[in-house]
């Protein structure tokens, strides 16, 4: 699967997590937890992903940018920013 795939395939699942809410979802008790949580895991994610980075270990990099990469789609989908959003600006900027 190609990682845009990969990309619109998360997204759709976490944007499912948060209209349905199944019990024992992490991703549900996210959104039941709210914004502040939400926030809470990309900070810690980003920094963890930052010591990741300095330790040079690549398994541990790719481990927590997806991490970050997971908590930061949550907190897209809470604030309805979708993917083509993203796709659009960067596509501006490569202008």
């Amino acid at each position: 699967m190609k990682f845009c795939d990969v990309f619109e395939k998360l997204y759709e699942i976490i944007d499912e997590r948060k209209r349905t809410l199944p019990e024992g979802s992490y991703t549900a008790s996210l959104f039941r937890k709210g914004e502040d949580r939400i926030l809470q895991k990309v900070g810690e994610e980003a920094i963890e992903t930052i010591l990741a980075f300095k330790s040079g270990n690549r398994r541990d990099i790719v481990y927590e940018t997806s991490d970050l990469l997971y908590h930061l789609f949550v907190a897209m989908v809470e604030k309805g920013i979708t993917l083509n959003d993203v796709a659009a600006e960067l596509e501006r900027r490569m202008k």
